[in-house]
């Protein structure tokens, strides 16, 4: 089984920036990889996916302020938050998805709360 350390969340004021981290206890050079959020009383839906050795695919809602990374070598994807906004307030999942099998593992969730 693999598991997905997210870290970075955090309380934020509108207009500042945070960076989540997810570590995996594998190697995630052959998984997509991305960042989902759910607020309360909502649904979870993506915010950013990065195929390996790809560029990252946004949500519209992060377009212009979020940037996806991911380093193969440490096994950990990224997530740059810049001009967050009160409705970016939401727990942020990783989630990890085979390329070439059927696996889909999700971390444990970060909160992340943007507010003055």
């Amino acid at each position: 089984q693999v598991q997905l350390v997210e870290s970075g969340g955090g309380l934020v004021q509108p207009g500042g920036s945070l960076t989540l981290s997810c570590t995996a206890s594998r190697s995630i050079a052959s998984y997509v990889m991305g960042w989902y959020r759910q607020a309360p009383g909502k649904q979870r839906h993506m915010v950013a996916l990065i195929a390996s050795g790809g560029s990252g695919n946004y949500a519209d809602s992060g377009k212009g302020r979020f940037t996806i990374l991911r380093d193969n070598n440490k096994n950990t994807v990224y997530l740059q938050m810049n001009g967050l906004k009160l409705e970016d307030t939401a727990v942020y999942y990783c989630k990890m998805v085979g390329i070439n099998t059927p696996d889909v593992y999700w971390g444990q969730g970060t909160q992340v709360t943007v507010s003055s």
